[in-house]
């Protein structure tokens, strides 16, 4: 159902390196990559995260209440990305763990501009 999810960053450059690593961790890579936007996936056709200079040319800011959420197979693998968001400079939002009685587990996590994410997984 979601094509790609957009988040705005100050710092091209800066967030490019975090998502590089970060998504490089879950095998992702750039596919599209302009002046002022570049996008990663897994592989065409798939879900894909992007980030962008605001095409109004004024600053990024993050959205109260939006977050991104991004799919894992495993706990360790939530768990693994959690740690290396942290490791990037990311800020912590809330350590790997279960949420609820639902065997949904997550990790979340805030980029270099403040965005959130998080890293789950069902059963």
């Amino acid at each position: 159902m979601i094509g790609y999810v957009t988040l705005g960053t100050n710092d091209l450059e800066q967030a490019a390196n975090f998502y590089d690593q970060l998504l490089g961790e879950i095998g992702a890579k750039r596919f599209m990559e302009e002046e002022r936007f570049i996008a990663w996936a897994v592989a065409p056709g798939q879900p894909a995260l992007s980030v962008t200079h605001p095409f109004d040319g004024k600053a990024a800011s993050v959205g109260n209440g939006v977050m991104v959420a991004l799919a894992m197979d495993s706990r360790d693998k939530v768990d693994a990305l959690h740690r290396k968001a942290i490791q990037l400079g990311g800020m912590d939002e809330g350590a790997p763990g279960p949420r609820g009685d639902s065997g949904f587990y997550a990790g979340y996590f805030r980029d270099l501009d403040g965005n959130k994410l998080n890293a789950f997984c069902m059963g």
